[in-house]
């Protein structure tokens, strides 16, 4: 049976470049988790809905679609929403649901299921804390706010995607790791099993030769 690869960490820290390319190494699907929380955000923001309203955010989930494609595709209710999700407005809204503890359990329970069969590479704020605590390999990727910022803002400009200046980005990340890791329900921290990779200085290849390493042994036993 194949293993599971949870990586956790920070915004921007490069979680879904890297457990994509490493997805495509193994032959392995990556299911970004944190698009979930976005399409929420963002249908709570075409809808009119408050980010903090839990019952009526709950209710809206009810009646809603979010498909994750193996070639990394986020469709929400049938609309290709892959480039709309990645706004720097959208991304600080699904800091905002993703507090809503009714919320993150009607999606954990969705990626749970989603990787029952193993196979799967997750990342997100707690793959490896709540979501698959039994993953065979577990990630804590981590980058100092500049150079996270950086990343985000050449990656919204290479994608045509309207976007703040570096020093805004990086005051947004900073708001966003503290909401983040200041939550009641589910905070971002590291799973006192998985290694931690401070990618700051890394290359993706770097990166994603460090994980294939620690996964290595798990993954002969397939064979």
């Amino acid at each position: 049976m194949k293993i599971n690869i949870a990586i956790d960490g920070p915004s921007a820290a490069g979680k879904s470049t890297i457990a994509k390319r490493l997805g495509a190494k193994l032959g392995y699907v990556h299911l970004d988790t944190g698009a979930m929380y976005r399409c929420t955000a963002l249908k709570c923001v075409r809808s009119g809905i408050a980010l903090d309203d839990e019952k009526a955010v709950c209710d809206m989930l009810k009646e809603t679609e979010i498909v994750l494609t193996p070639e990394g595709g986020v469709f929400l209710d049938g609309e290709d929403v892959s480039l709309a999700i990645r706004a720097d407005e959208i991304s600080m809204a699904a800091s905002k649901v993703s507090a809503l503890k009714q919320v993150r359990a009607d999606l954990v329970a969705r990626q749970q299921e989603m990787a029952r069969a193993g196979g799967f590479i997750m990342d997100g704020r707690d793959i490896g804390t709540v979501v698959l605590k039994d993953a065979e390999v577990k990630i804590f990727m981590t980058a100092s706010p500049e150079a996270r910022a950086m990343r985000r803002y050449k990656q919204n400009i290479e994608k045509g995607i309207e976007t703040s200046d570096v020093e805004t980005i990086a005051e947004e990340i900073r708001k966003r790791d503290y909401d983040d890791t200041h939550r009641e329900n589910s905070p971002l921290r590291k799973a006192d099993d998985a290694t931690e990779i401070d990618t700051s200085d890394m290359t993706i290849d770097e990166v994603v030769d460090r994980i294939y390493s620690l996964a290595l042994p798990f993954l002969q036993k397939e064979e």
